[in-house]
């Protein structure tokens, strides 16, 4: 089968990629690990990893609340500038309700598993204002 690229790229107004995943102390949405105080302590919150070049691109540092936007939605959380992310690339764990990162996803479907497109979506990111 030939190579196919995703339904959406990034582009001017969401440079970004977008790829969702789990994180080693949580599991699934965190219906049962996000209510374990041991757990909490080592994953308490949503963090956005951000490539050290993108977030000195952007005036963020680790520990700003960020803003990522999509076609489909947004959310803000915590940036972790972090070499684990390529540039160009942002990931979210996708197990807490209070920045559900499937808002921002692409359901576009597969055309031969007909599953959706989850891993990859364009967005923005940009330092949260404060309130």
């Amino acid at each position: 089968m030939d190579y196919r690229a995703p339904a959406e790229n990034p582009d001017e107004e969401y440079p970004f990629i977008l790829t969702t995943g789990r994180l080693l102390q949580q599991f699934h949405t965190g219906t049962m690990t996000r209510k374990s105080s041991a757990i909490e302590k080592l994953a308490p919150e949503c963090r956005v990893e951000i490539n050290p070049g993108d977030a000195e691109r952007l005036g963020v540092k680790s520990g700003d609340k960020v803003t990522v936007s999509s076609r489909r939605g947004k959310l803000t959380a915590t940036a972790l500038v972090t070499g684990r992310s390529a540039e160009g690339m942002v990931f979210i764990p996708f197990h807490f309700k209070e920045a559900a990162a499937n808002l921002l996803t692409n359901d576009a479907l597969d055309p031969v598993a007909k599953i959706p497109e989850l891993k990859v979506a364009a967005v923005r990111v940009q330092k949260a204002e404060v309130a």
